[in-house]
């Protein structure tokens, strides 16, 4: 299979709801939950990707371009962007589907990087060596 396959094939998506217990005090989604699940997202695609071990290093400036509010659904979608030796970057965007409308948008977009870990948990490649 091909890295451009397996990228293909790692694609993750996953839907919410945003009930009032996930929003801060203007009823919009809370930062630090869309951040958390932005980071498990990443870490199912890039698990997803390399069937490996991997540990989150760092995350890249994440955008909140709209509010989310209460009362919507939520599509969060990881892609794998970048596939170095030990590390890889994935891209998540938080999508946003109002429940009785057609309209779609997105609202939160940000990356991930992971580092493969062996047991030891030392950096270990991401793809197997041939």
């Amino acid at each position: 299979m091909t890295i451009d396959e397996r990228i293909e094939n790692s694609v993750t998506r996953v839907f919410k709801t945003v009930f009032p217990n996930t929003t801060n005090h203007y009823d919009t989604l809370f930062g630090g939950t869309a951040m958390a699940l932005m980071d498990e997202v990443a870490f199912m695609t890039a698990t997803r990707f390399s069937r490996k071990r991997l540990v989150t290093v760092s995350s890249d400036k994440i955008n909140f371009t709209v509010p989310i509010p209460a009362g919507t659904i939520i599509e969060l979608v990881g892609r794998v962007m970048h596939v170095g030796r030990t590390s890889m970057k994935v891209k998540v965007e938080i999508f946003v589907e109002q429940m009785y409308e057609e309209e779609r948008y997105r609202a939160i977009h940000g990356e991930f990087t992971f580092v493969a870990v062996d047991e030891n948990k030392k950096p270990t490649p991401i793809l197997s060596e041939h």
